[in-house]
């Protein structure tokens, strides 16, 4: 007996798009607060001139899904045709057995045969031959408009590579910034700031400005400590029961994608490798990684093998690969990876760390991983190179995180730690005397006094910023790119 009867398939799609009946979108699909990643999806998907199809890339939890209701729910305020508007999650077991066309030739024969068409395709890398199909209704249906979501981006950016070239554009979806957090959470310690300022112009205010404004974000602080325990993905972070979103990071978020997405889309036969090499990614988080060694601490598994592994978890979205960067003028030829996990809460969740607030090092593990997330995620749209900067002699020749500018570096050290000294040898003190090559230098600290203008003599000033307030204000600089 035939399942993906035309029958089965209305019954679907009619349940995946209740607004069909009233014109209205359930409260339920909604949230109140939109991520940073839904206004760029909305100017590309609505845009007059550039049509793209939009393709939103994150890893599990991060508000795909609730990005496409939101986009839903503005077509249908914009008085958008109810039945214009369709849905469809390709991880529903019944769309195994049909491909993107048979329900596309489905729903028009029998729900709205219209040209101009709002389309919604939720986990688009679990139907066949998507960035065929998509590539075929770009050509043929000019009236159509594509908003799409994948949690695998190796198979979505490799798709938009060979097929989508001025067709459409992948959007990463990070997990919360701090920032998003606290909009998202209803921090009632929230300042209001003009929204010219910046972490990078911080240098340029006078010391009573500066000092309103960090007084201003103090409270954040507390906030902050709990962000970096579970506060990366929007539904954990609003649960009351701490010990429970780590839980359901770890089961929903980790497990399937170790155990179900990367081994299906890439034919792994024995995933306990896989899972070992992310265990020890996530205890040597914010490190630089030796392929070799960690080779051999995995049971001599192959150079290549950890290699690929590497590659599919950071397309997964699991992991960040930062490479170094060069600041003196000397060419990289090949560089060892620094890895960070994705979100501070994931490493917390998989390694179930107890008591990490009280733990120096492991606060200091967390916190560079933050302001390296997000600062990757604030310029991957201006395809900008973020990595670090190491000079041989010891671990103070090193510079954490370092963003790639043709007019020049910004140079980002993390020192958070109660009495954070920066000494004359530190490589960001070297950097920051070649004006030329450096745009801004920060120095990324803990205590909330502690901040302002460094007293080294450099070109560029170094400036110290405490992460509560670094990341809060990163975040409020990207807010206001929407707002412009």
């Amino acid at each position: 007996m035939p399942i993906a009867t035309s029958e089965n398939i209305i019954k679907l799609l009619y349940s995946y798009n209740p607004w069909w009946r009233d014109g209205i979108l359930p409260k339920e699909f909604l949230k109140p607060i939109k991520r940073f990643a839904y206004y760029e999806a909305m100017k590309l998907f609505t845009h007059p001139e550039l049509r793209r199809h939009v393709i939103l890339s994150g890893a599990r939890r991060v508000g795909k899904t609730t990005i496409l209701y939101q986009m839903i729910e503005a077509l249908l305020k914009q008085g958008v045709e109810a039945k214009k508007i369709l849905y469809i999650s390709f991880d529903h077991p019944l769309l195994k057995f049909c491909g993107m066309d048979e329900v596309m030739t489905i729903y028009q024969t029998n729900i709205l045969p219209a040209e101009e068409t709002y389309l919604f395709f939720d986990e688009i890398q679990y139907t066949a031959d998507w960035e065929k199909w998509l590539k075929v209704f770009y050509d043929t249906k000019p009236g159509w408009h594509i908003a799409a979501t994948g949690s695998a981006s190796p198979v979505l950016v490799q798709g938009a590579s060979e097929s989508g070239v001025g067709r459409w554009s992948v959007i990463q979806v990070p997990t919360l910034s701090f920032y998003e957090y606290c909009e998202l959470t209803q921090v009632d310690e929230r300042p209001k700031l003009d929204l010219s300022i910046k972490p990078t112009a911080l240098v340029d205010l006078k010391q009573h400005e500066l000092n309103d404004i960090m007084n201003r974000l103090s409270p954040l602080q507390k906030h902050f400590h709990r962000y970096l325990t579970v506060g990366g993905f929007p539904e954990l972070a609003l649960s009351k029961d701490d010990y429970y979103a780590q839980r359901m990071l770890r089961e929903d978020v980790v497990d399937k994608v170790l155990k179900r997405d990367i081994p299906s889309l890439f034919s792994i036969r024995n995933a306990a490798v896989l899972e070992k090499v992310f265990l020890y990614l996530c205890f040597n988080s914010s490190n630089i990684i030796n392929i070799a060694a960690m080779s051999k601490e995995l049971d001599n598994t192959s150079a290549a093998t950890v290699l690929n592994y590497i590659h599919f978890l950071e397309r997964a979205n699991l992991i960040y690969v930062s490479y170094p960067v060069s600041l003196d003028g000397k060419k990289i030829l090949k560089g060892k990876p620094k890895i960070y996990i994705a979100d501070a809460a994931i490493r917390n969740a998989v390694l179930m760390l107890d008591n990490v607030l009280a733990n120096p090092e492991e606060m200091g593990i967390m916190v560079e991983t933050s302001v390296y997330k997000h600062l990757a995620a604030f310029y991957y749209r201006l395809n900008t190179k973020v990595g670090y900067y190491r000079k041989s002699g010891g671990s103070e020749r090193e510079i954490d995180v370092v963003v790639e500018f043709p007019q020049g570096r910004i140079l980002a050290e993390v020192k958070y730690r109660e009495n954070a000294v920066i000494k004359e040898s530190d490589a960001i003190v070297e950097m920051s005397m070649k004006k030329g090559r450096v745009a801004a230098s920060i120095v990324v600290t803990k205590k909330p006094e502690d901040y302002g203008v460094m007293p080294h003599p450099t070109n560029v000033p170094i400036m110290r910023i405490p992460a509560h307030a670094f990341l809060y204000l990163l975040g409020h600089a990207e807010r206001a790119l929407y707002l412009m």
